[in-house]
């Protein structure tokens, strides 16, 4: 294992790193003083669908029994050909992901990483506020080494509980170290995946031994300047004891970047979608360097998510913290832009990646980012990774208590409950591996945070609510348009309209379907309310129609549009045409005349 110059100065070695941190133990204990710092969440418990695919020996050996062969098999698989398939611009991603700070802060960590799906230039602000000191309140916020939410849960007893071996690790007690290796800490006499080797022998994935198919991604120094002024030297740490004999599942580095990811999403929940993506990324970059399986991914994000719940469902934590911390850095994001947050985030150059160049995973896509809606796709899909059902599918959904308040920044006008609905309506299906849907503590798998925070949602007037769509911009609409004349018009002639729940001054299109044309534009009024008549044109077909009114967007402000009928257009005068039919102006079909 290499030591960093820049470890060495502060006398924190990365060995030391990787054993307090990877581990699941932070350097720094956050100060007590809130309820949500004495009750955090017991992860084993929310991880414990792991128990019916592996029984540990119970020593923390990483040794035990295959319970679910099919499962972990997949989970073999799959971790195999990301290590073997990213391309060399991830490997080095990778690499920056594995990154913990140091003490001088000479260098940076996943809550520094998570930061490019801010966009390039607010990424730059972002990292230019944490390295500068410009943003105390965010630093100690979303540090993950001692950040009251990036450093908040440890997974160490969890990975002690399920002591599961590491991907890269040898099949066999006799295997020979790489040189550099630790070779007491990670002998393989002890530390080794023997105990799955059965369910690995004779795979495409594996080597005769059953050892599994994993390249080491070399140690590299990061010159980029990007997250930090300084060079930073990145290194793995395979051949560490912390990360060779600390059990695979679940991810601590994962949790760490969820912890980070979920925290710099609700801050700026403008762009929660591709932080959020970034994030999924971050944890996939675990797999990618070959020290962690799909099911580890999936467990840290389940952490994170159950972390930043506790800590924005502590009412005295959101006001005195959270909430200043936001303040601090949108102020700060806005100051250095120039404009308001949300110009700034339309001149973005928003955050994109191509892991495995175009190749396809397993059961699943190539997991390419390039907008909005294939962020939240590609999130979506590392959420499960394709795993074949292993529980009870169709059920209910099963929000965990607490997880609404994960979107009290993207919707702070819905209520709880409101906010709950989203999540259920937001969900992925039951019965995936660690799905916990019906138990005490909820389903944190089937939480899809990229969806719900993209959601556009229709609030109706007994309260109700109904996600419309998700992958675009998150809002609430509550618009609601009538007919005061009736919802009866004749083609060639005008439809009155009135409507309230509008943003007030706003500037509408109405758009006939289903065709769809522009028939008129309404500007609302202070009170949102809006009205006037719009054209209903000639050549519109007789019979049943929609109205729908749009924001400059193109989006709907509709919790629902009007149904409304067409007649047919008056003939002109003089419309017969001296053959016995009679022209009908709005179809153009000619119909025969039926005489007495």
């Amino acid at each position: 294992m290499r030591t960093s110059a820049r470890a060495v100065a502060t006398g924190v070695t990365v060995a030391a790193i990787a054993t307090s941190l990877v581990i699941g133990t932070p350097l720094a204990a956050s100060a007590a003083g809130y309820p949500s710092d004495t009750t955090k969440p017991d992860l084993t418990s929310l991880l414990g669908g792991y128990d019916s695919f592996w029984k540990s020996s119970g020593t923390n050996d990483l040794h035990g029994t295959v319970v679910g062969a099919a499962t972990l098999a997949k989970n073999d698989e799959l971790a195999s050909w990301i290590n073997q398939n990213a391309t060399t611009a991830q490997q080095f991603r990778a690499l920056q992901d594995s990154e913990y700070n140091n003490a001088t802060n000479t260098a940076y960590d996943q809550s520094f990483t998570v930061s490019q799906g801010l966009g390039a230039a607010l990424e730059k602000i972002y990292v230019d506020g944490r390295t500068d000191g410009d943003l105390p309140l965010t630093s100690a916020l979303i540090n993950s080494s001692n950040g009251t939410t990036g450093a908040y849960v440890s997974t160490g007893d969890a990975k002690a509980h399920f002591s599961y071996p590491r991907p890269y690790l040898p099949a066999t007690t006799t295997a020979t170290l790489p040189a550099g290796d630790d070779q007491t800490g990670c002998a393989p006499t002890t530390v080794n995946a023997s105990s799955v080797t059965p369910n690995r022998v004779g795979k495409s994935y594996a080597s005769a031994d059953g050892t599994l198919k994993i390249t080491r991604v070399p140690v590299a120094t990061d010159t980029t300047k990007e997250f930090s002024p300084n060079d930073v030297v990145l290194d793995a740490g395979y051949g560490t004891a912390g990360i060779c004999t600390g059990g695979s599942y679940p991810s601590g580095h994962t949790t760490t970047a969820y912890q980070a990811g979920i925290t710099l999403a609700t801050l700026v929940p403008e762009l929660a979608p591709e932080i959020l993506a970034r994030t999924s990324e971050n944890g996939n970059d675990r797999i990618v360097l070959g020290v962690h399986y799909p099911l580890d991914i999936i467990g840290g994000r389940i952490d994170g998510e159950a972390a930043l719940a506790a800590r924005w469902s502590d009412t005295a934590y959101r006001t005195d913290v959270l909430e200043p911390a936001r303040k601090e850095l949108v102020s700060y994001l806005e100051a250095k832009c120039g404009d308001t947050l949300a110009n700034c985030i339309a001149a973005e150059q928003p955050y994109e990646n191509d892991p495995y160049g175009g190749k396809a995973i397993p059961g699943g896509t190539s997991q390419v980012i390039t907008d909005r809606a294939s962020a939240v796709k590609v999130y979506e899909e590392r959420m499960t990774y394709g795993f074949a059902a292993t529980g009870t599918t169709g059920l209910a959904p099963s929000v965990p208590t607490g997880a609404e308040n994960l979107l009290l920044t993207t919707f702070p006008t819905l209520t709880d409950a409101q906010r709950t609905a989203v999540l259920a309506q937001t969900e992925i299906a039951s019965g995936s591996p660690l799905d916990q849907s019906g138990t005490a503590n909820g389903s944190w798998q089937r939480l899809d945070l990229a969806a719900a925070t993209s959601a556009t949602v229709a609030v109706a007037a007994d309260g109700s609510v109904q996600v419309v769509s998700t992958g675009g911009t998150a809002k609430v609409v509550t618009g609601v348009i009538t007919a005061p004349n009736g919802t009866s018009v004749q083609a060639g002639t005008e439809l009155a309209l009135a409507g309230t729940g509008f943003t007030a001054g706003a500037r509408y299109q109405v758009v006939l379907h289903s065709d769809p044309v522009v028939v008129g534009t309404l500007t609302a009024d202070a009170s949102g309310a809006l009205s006037g008549n719009v054209a209903i044109p000639a050549a519109t077909t007789a019979g049943s129609h929609t109205i729908d009114v749009v924001d400059a967007t193109g989006a709907s402000a509709l919790v629902d549009p009007l149904a409304i009928t067409v007649t047919a257009a008056a003939a002109p005068a003089g419309s017969g045409n001296g053959t016995g039919t009679t022209v009908v102006p709005t179809t153009g079909i000619h119909l025969p005349v039926v005489s007495g």
